[in-house]
Formats: C-alpha cells, structure tokens, sequence
C-alpha cells in the first residue's frame, strides 16, 4: 500500500523514522572525542591505544583501533612532540633517487624500521652540497628522533648540525673518513684496490677509468685512488680516462666507451665507476663485435639487478646496499633520546668476476 498524504498508513500506523548517523564535516579536524564516542570508551583510553602504552585488554583496543580506522582519525604528533621535544620521524638525506643503488638502502632503512614506531623521511641532494645543507636544516627542524646521511663529506654548517642535534646520527656508505658520530658502509678505497689487483692478475696491463664528473661523486673519487694506488704498486698507470655528467648512463657508458678506444686502441681493460655506465660499454663491445674479455675487458662497481639481464655478467663489486640501509636503521632504533653512538660498521664487498675479465 501507499502512505497517504498526512503521513500514516493505511492501516493507521505512521511509519518509524530511520536516523542516519551524522556525516562529518569535512573542514573539522576529528578528534579523541570522536573516537571515544565511536568505540564507546573514555578518552582516557583511546589515547592509551593510540599511544600503545597502559594496560588494555585485546577487545577494547581493537573496538578503539576500528573506530579510528573506519572515521579516517590521525593522531596529532606534533601535540605529543611538545612534551617530548622529538617526532617519530627518521630523516634520510641521500644524493639521488635515480641512482639504482639507493632505492634498495631505502629498502634495507624501512623494512628495519617497521615495527618500531619510526618512520623515515627522505630528502635527496642531488650530490649537491648546498642543497644538502638545506636538506639537513629544514630536517632536523622538526625534531627527528634520528638522522641517516649519505656518505663523510658535508659542508662546515652541515656537520656542526649534525655534530649538535642530539640524536643518532647514521652516516652510510662510507668509513673512509670521520663520520659525526656513527658510520655504517665499505671501504671504497680498499674495493679500488682489490679491484685493481683483480685486473692485474688476470694479465691485464693498459687499463682505462670512465666515471662520472669528481670531486662531489666522493665515494667513486676514493675508489678511483684505492685503484691507482694498486696500478702504481705494480709498475703500472691508468693509460686514459674519460669523465661524464648527466644524461643517460647507458648512453654516456657507450660513448665513453667509443671514445676511449678511439683514442687509445691498445687499452685492453675498462674500469667503471659504476654498473651502469659499466652496462653501455659492454653492449657498445658487443655491438662492435670486440672480443670481451679475450681483447677488452670490463668492470663495474655496485652489483645492481640490472647485470642479470645483460648478454654477459659483467664484472662487478657487491656494494652491500641493502645490509647497510638495514644496520644503520638497527643503530638509530637501538639508540635513546639524546645518547650518541659512535659506532664504525664496515662491511665487505664481494668481487663478482662474471663472464667480463680472463679467468
């Protein structure tokens, strides 16, 4: 039947009026009363489960951990970091995010954090110094509970920041120098070294370097002296080089490639600063139809995925990337409120030969 128009029924019964839970105004911030009221219990409480700290039984803070999910509530940090002078926040200062081999120490700094409360936040440098200054300011003006920073070298006012935040300060990649306070990753002068040595004892003698443009890529500049040192202890030196920045690696690994060996014909070994560039020159031998490794032979440095889907394995060094992101991240979420660690973790690369230098 139809409802007639004063509202009742037919049969005389006025329909029950069905109220729809309020819509929340999308310009008010929810608060701990909102959640309170969701879930049925005090605010007292929901801050306690929000907070994972008092004694609160399963039910309860899943009834509170479901109202908040289901209203879209945020907890307000900054109103806790008053009291406490520190976000939960890790600031991560590296040079690139194109560079392939900083996405997975990002990996390694996330996965270790994720069960602790801390979060990181990632600022990248562009291997500029100024702009990591900048980086470090605006970071350590929120109150990080931690720092991890790419690499020894900074600016005078960098370092003095670092020097006097008061946390853990993590700096990765690199113990060849004095790091701030902490310092996670190899020895890239000892990896130019036992590179060297590698190529020498294979038989190679007229040996060409192709990297980027020095002197703010520091750790392919230490790796670089590692290597000429090895050469001048066996007599030898680097027969040429060749620099390059921006653009596309492979692309510049390919003419570097042509160029030096245009230049120099008799160069019988190609030492790369990284795997990439290290990638464009074995496709451009390749291409050309040179004997790799019987005439030419090459290497890397990084050990990234990307070699696994070469013609060849080309020859590299394990940077131990992911280790590092995870040890540097244990260092930080190890460490209490104000206590400086000054710990050094140095790690060891693996020289991988593949199918690039003469057995």
């Amino acid at each position: 039947m139809f409802a007639s128009n004063n509202g009742s029924t037919a049969a005389g019964r006025t329909p029950r009026q069905v109220t729809k839970p309020p819509v929340a105004d999308p310009r008010r911030t929810l608060t701990l009363r909102d959640v309170s009221e969701a879930s049925g219990v005090s605010e007292m409480t929901v801050s306690r489960v929000l907070r994972n700290r008092g004694d609160v039984s399963d039910a309860t803070r899943e009834r509170v951990l479901e109202a908040a999910r289901s209203l879209g509530y945020v907890p307000n940090k900054i109103a806790g970091a008053l009291a406490s002078q520190r976000v939960n926040l890790v600031g991560v200062v590296i040079p690139s995010l194109s560079n392939m081999v900083f996405p997975e120490v990002l990996t390694g700094v996330s996965d270790t954090l994720e069960d602790t409360g801390l979060q990181p936040v990632v600022g990248v440098t562009n291997y500029s110094p100024e702009r990591e200054e900048t980086v470090i300011y605006e970071m350590l003006s929120w109150r990080p509970s931690g720092m991890i920073v790419a690499g020894l070298e900074h600016t005078d006012a960098s370092r003095a920041m670092l020097a006097q935040a008061g946390i853990p300060i993590v700096e990765i990649m690199d113990i060849d120098g004095e790091p701030v306070d902490s310092a996670v990753g190899i020895s890239h002068r000892r990896a130019g070294r036992q590179m060297a040595e590698a190529i020498i004892a294979a038989g190679y003698r007229r040996i060409a370097f192709c990297g980027t443009m020095m002197p703010y890529d520091h750790r392919a500049r230490k790796r670089l002296e590692g290597f000429e040192d090895a050469l001048r202890k066996a007599g030898l030196e680097l027969a040429d080089r060749e620099y390059y920045s921006g653009g596309s690696a492979l692309l510049k690994g390919r003419e570097m490639t042509e160029a030096v060996l245009k230049r120099t014909p008799d160069v019988d070994f190609l030492y790369y600063s990284n795997d990439m560039i290290g990638a464009g020159g074995l496709l451009y031998c390749l291409d050309k139809g040179i004997d790799v490794p019987g005439k030419v032979g090459l290497a890397g440095f990084n050990g990234v995925e990307l070699l696994d889907g070469l013609p060849r394995r080309l020859a590299t060094m394990d940077a131990c990337r992911l280790e590092i992101g995870r040890r540097a991240a244990e260092i930080i979420a190890g460490k209490h409120e104000g206590v400086i660690g000054g710990e050094v973790v140095e790690l060891t690369p693996t020289l991988q030969p593949g199918d690039t230098i003469r057995a």
